[in-house]
């Protein structure tokens, strides 16, 4: 037993002697130059790295701005799309409205067009009637009104309003004093004349020489001479016609069929 302990030693002591030598080889080779280009080595993986994760996070701050951006847009189109939303109903209720006014207004149209008629028909009867001053202008404003009723391009109220003027317009003459030049035809003959009007109560005429005047009989229907008024009517006229003051002057009157 001591021969083949004595024979393992030697070996072993190779081994382990083997063992170091490989050490202090390896331990050799690894030189200072050998560090630095390991550690530049290092560096540089290490520097891609760090460039890789900081194109990474810049993409992430982009994608994180445009998410912010994209949010805030969406945020604004929803509170867009909701006033949209309330001016559409809006719209809708106008439009509603809109064409119930328009239905009425078909209604109405019927009922007043009648009416209308009806007016223009009272206002030529009336002119007719009347004492005769302005005929041709009065009697034109009716046909105008009576041939607006066949025209599609002017409203109903358009022509209710043109009525009512018409029907002003009458009425103002009964409240003013008016002298205009025109025809007298009297006795088959035609003559230019001044005429006098006064309301609605007094029609009068002079000759431009002053020679001659008259009134209109409304009982007769006919034109009567009339003397001692040729001043009176003359200063009726100047003051119709804005030439002197007003003043009380002395005219002939038609008395009333009751009073007679």
């Amino acid at each position: 037993m001591t021969n083949t302990t004595q024979r393992t030693r030697p070996a072993a002591i190779a081994v382990a002697l083997a063992g170091l030598l490989t050490a202090v080889a390896t331990t050799r080779a690894v030189t200072p130059e050998t560090v630095v280009t390991e550690a530049a080595r290092n560096a540089d993986a290490g520097a891609g790295v760090q460039e890789e994760i900081d194109t990474i996070s810049d993409d992430i701050d982009t994608m994180a701005a445009e998410y912010r951006a994209a949010l805030q847009t969406t945020r604004a189109l929803e509170v867009y799309n909701a006033q949209l939303e309330s001016l559409l109903a809006s719209q809708r209720r106008e439009i509603a409205s809109l064409t119930r006014q328009v239905d009425e207004v078909t209604v109405v149209g019927r009922r007043v067009l009648p009416l209308m008629i009806r007016m223009i028909d009272g206002l030529e009867r009336f002119v007719a009637l009347d004492v005769p001053f302005l005929l041709e202008e009065r009697r034109s404003r009716g046909a105008g009104l009576r041939a607006m009723m066949d025209r599609a391009d002017v409203t109903i109220a358009e022509k209710y309003r043109r009525i009512l003027e018409a029907y002003q317009i009458e009425n103002e003459y009964g409240r003013t004093i008016e002298a205009y030049r025109g025809k007298l035809v009297r006795d088959g003959t035609s003559r230019t004349v001044d005429f006098l009007r006064i309301g609605r109560v007094v029609l009068l005429y002079q000759t431009l020489d002053g020679r001659e005047s008259g009134a209109w009989d409304q009982q007769a229907g006919a034109w009567t001479e009339v003397s001692g008024y040729r001043i009176p009517i003359q200063q009726g006229i100047r003051m119709a016609r804005k030439q002197v003051p007003p003043d009380l002057i002395r005219v002939p009157m038609p008395v009333p069929e009751a009073v007679r």
